[in-house]
């Protein structure tokens, strides 16, 4: 009796080792956030940011997950409202127990869910172009800076455009800083500053400000508008006749995803021969490029635009899962630690996460549209580009300060709620 006793257990024994050894045993699958406006004036630009994050993660999975764990995508919608990001952030967090999140598109969301991560020692991979004047330990920026974006346009622009500048954005704190930096870099460089104009996310009427541009016109009107806005604005130039060829609206948060659904509202030639800054655009040359867009037209649609943004969201989930294989966990102050000097090549080109400000760096490159609505690329950096957070480091406190301001100046909000263009 004993000795079957005895035989039983090693039986037992074996078998339970057999199963917690076995090379295809599923291991418990671990979760993270996509926190993005499903509903709103900007679910147009971040649906789309939300397919290329789960299109990676699906790309992942298939490959046998990280570290042999599945990855399980719990998406969130942020409703285009900061406070409502930051909810739904503390919800994936404490609720979900994530151990990431993807996601944010604007700056006023982003701002938001700083604090919520950073009490927590929760991840934030954030993949966005912003206005710089931050760094955090609980998040990685896989998208562009203003040395990355803002500062080559404006420049490009001076040269080739002209230097009697118009600015417009949406009331919130990337547009205020990035215009105060464009005013910055007119004063030293010879620019004209002919207005500045703001207007509240989702504001659907732009004739004052496109009769003031008619009036005005400007060399080029840098345009910092987000969301459905842009639809709005770009109708009012169409009902003033103005075209790119007598004012060029050159964009920072303009894709080829508001392009298309510009196009299909007010046809080709209302967008044809405007700009934007980016580190991609889907026009880009190489096998990467191409292989990434036929993968992904085939999962999502053959007519499918893909935009600086999602590329942003996608190398963002391919880093993060190298970080966290080079930790052998996914603990989230463990995964950001080895998010440094992360690198990979993407439809974009190189992509690499710097060791000091956890910032990518990234090429630039400035499209003009075409008849296609998509970008032909008139100036390419052709090399990535070190992230610089703060415009001017040795005037770092600054930009604290003037972000310090507009946040108290607004009610300790990262937009101001007053409403209409002004």
């Amino acid at each position: 009796m004993k000795r079957t006793l005895v035989l039983l257990w090693l039986l037992l024994l074996a078998a339970a080792l057999a199963y917690w050894l076995h090379p295809r045993r599923a291991l418990r699958p671990v979760k993270v956030g996509i926190l993005h406006s499903l509903t709103g004036t900007m679910a147009m630009s971040e649906k789309p940011v939300i397919d290329a994050t789960l299109f990676a993660i699906e790309e992942l999975n298939r490959n046998g997950g990280v570290l042999g764990h599945a990855i399980v995508p719990v998406v969130a919608d942020g409703g285009s409202d900061p406070a409502r990001f930051a909810a739904e952030a503390r919800r994936l967090i404490e609720q979900e127990g994530v151990a990431a999140i993807f996601g944010c598109w604007t700056s006023a969301s982003r701002k938001e869910v700083k604090p919520v991560v950073e009490a927590s020692g929760n991840l934030l991979v954030y993949p966005l172009q912003y206005e710089g004047v931050e760094e955090s330990a609980n998040i990685v920026y896989t998208g562009s800076v203003p040395n990355q974006q803002i500062k080559p346009a404006v420049k490009w622009s001076l040269d080739h455009l002209g230097n009697r500048f118009y600015l417009l954005g949406s009331d919130y704190i990337f547009p205020r800083l990035a215009n105060r930096l464009i005013r910055d870099m007119a004063g030293y460089l010879g620019g004209e500053i002919l207005a500045e104009r703001y207007a509240a996310m989702g504001s659907d009427d732009f004739s004052t400000v496109a009769g003031e541009i008619d009036r005005l016109r400007p060399s080029v009107v840098f345009n910092t508008l987000n969301g459905s806005a842009n639809l709005a604005f770009f109708a009012a130039l169409k009902a003033r006749h103005l075209t790119a060829a007598q004012v060029p609206v050159f964009s920072f948060s303009l894709a080829e995803t508001e392009v298309q659904a510009l196009i299909a509202r007010l046809g080709n030639e209302t967008m044809t021969g405007h700009y934007a800054s980016w580190a991609y655009f889907q026009t880009l040359a190489g096998d990467a490029n191409r292989a990434f867009v036929a993968r992904f037209r085939k999962r999502f649609g053959a007519d499918t635009p893909i935009t600086d943004p999602m590329v942003s969201a996608y190398m963002g989930v391919r880093l993060w899962s190298q970080a966290a294989t080079e930790a052998a966990s996914f603990d989230p102050v463990a995964v950001h630690r080895h998010f440094a000097r992360q690198s990979g090549y993407g439809p974009g080109g190189i992509v690499y996460i710097d060791d000091d400000n956890f910032h990518a760096w990234k090429p630039v490159r400035i499209g003009r549209i075409n008849a296609q609505g998509q970008f032909e690329v008139v100036w390419d950096s052709h090399k990535p580009i070190r992230p610089e957070p703060y415009p001017n480091q040795e005037d770092k406190e600054r930009w604290q300060n003037l972000e310090r301001r507009l946040h108290e100046q607004w009610g300790g909000r990262w937009e101001n709620a007053a409403g209409g263009p002004r």
